[in-house]
């Protein structure tokens, strides 16, 4: 199992960090997009790094357009000799109309043709094949060579992207590389729901499971003593109950007998009710979502839980020094 670790914003910091990750074994690093562009602290750790895999996780697509993207994603492509991963995701309706005035509709189907439109401008830029994709959502037919990037022996990135829902996921495995599982998921959920739409997605492009990665930032409740454990749990518990407060996420908790909850905690969102939000998540909800181990039973907690099925996770816990962090990167990766 591939093992990926984040950097922050801290521009000056980025390229310690990333260099120190890399020493310790993670497969990969993720910088995601949230109050900060998330392209930036990649491509510093570009610069001091020599083999780990440089990942959104997720940027916003429906944000901008497949060139805007093509770009990005090609510049870091090649800077890191081929080592960028374009992690992709929708975002939600209020956000990408309010937030970054931008259109939004269909989005599994504007997904699809968002990737299909990065796939030709690539296949012009590497493949010198024309540019003529006219689809519902997008149109890019025009290229000179003045707009042309002259560096391609690295190739296209690869893109994955972030999924839920069975269409979105189904989307994944038929045109991305890769999906990112999002945390909120059971094993329940990712075993019948996730799994089979990826696998209708593969079967559509004529591809097979070895064609395509899996990717899934379980969440893990750990800590060096009671204390830690206790405040990893409220975190988590939050943090479930803040996702479960989204309508479109529902089938996940109906998929451990909890959608019940689902409707009281979108009523406490608009309340403003976080904290108490969290009381509605028990001790075994919360384990349906997350692994709850010693820090030395990280890795075993994982592998047998999810081992079979995915193939990298992301290992942060921050709260644990960096020699117990190395043994679970090193657990987890042999």
């Amino acid at each position: 199992m591939k093992v990926d670790g984040g950097v922050g914003w801290d521009l000056a910091k980025v390229g310690a960090q990333a260099r120190e990750l890399e020493e310790m074994g993670y497969s990969g690093i993720q910088s995601a997009e949230t109050s900060h562009d998330p392209f930036l602290p990649l491509a510093f750790a570009a610069q001091h790094t020599s083999k780990v895999d440089l990942i959104t996780g997720i940027a916003v697509a429906f944000a901008r357009t497949p060139m805007v993207l093509a770009q990005i994603g090609h510049d870091l492509n090649a800077t890191s000799e081929g080592r960028f991963v374009l992690g992709l995701g929708s975002q939600i309706r209020p956000h990408i109309t309010k937030r970054f005035s931008m259109p939004w509709s269909h989005p599994a189907a504007r997904m699809r043709e968002f990737i299909l439109a990065l796939r030709a401008i690539w296949a012009n830029w590497y493949d010198n094949e024309p540019l003529a994709f006219t689809g519902k959502f997008y149109t890019h037919t025009l290229m000179t060579p003045f707009f042309t990037p002259t560096n391609t022996e690295h190739g296209a990135p690869r893109v994955f992207l972030a999924a839920v829902g069975p269409r979105m996921t189904e989307v994944a495995g038929e045109v991305a590389d890769g999906i990112i599982v999002h945390a909120f998921t059971t094993e329940k959920y990712l075993r019948e729901t996730t799994i089979p739409a990826i696998e209708r997605g593969l079967a559509k492009s004529g591809r097979t499971r070895d064609d395509f990665e899996i990717s899934y930032p379980c969440f893990v409740v750990t800590g060096r003593d009671e204390k830690e454990q206790a405040g990893a749990a409220q975190a988590t518990r939050q943090q479930i109950a803040f996702y479960g407060s989204t309508p479109a996420y529902k089938p996940v908790l109906d998929s451990v007998g909890a959608g019940e909850l689902q409707p009281q905690l979108n009523a406490m969102s608009k309340q403003g009710r976080w904290v108490e939000m969290a009381e509605l998540i028990d001790e075994d909800l919360m384990r349906n979502f997350a692994v709850v181990a010693e820090p030395d039973d990280i890795a075993t907690g994982i592998k047998d839980r999810y081992g079979d099925i995915v193939d990298r996770t992301s290992a942060a816990y921050a709260q644990l020094d960096s020699d117990r962090r190395r043994r679970i990167v090193e657990a987890l990766t042999a």
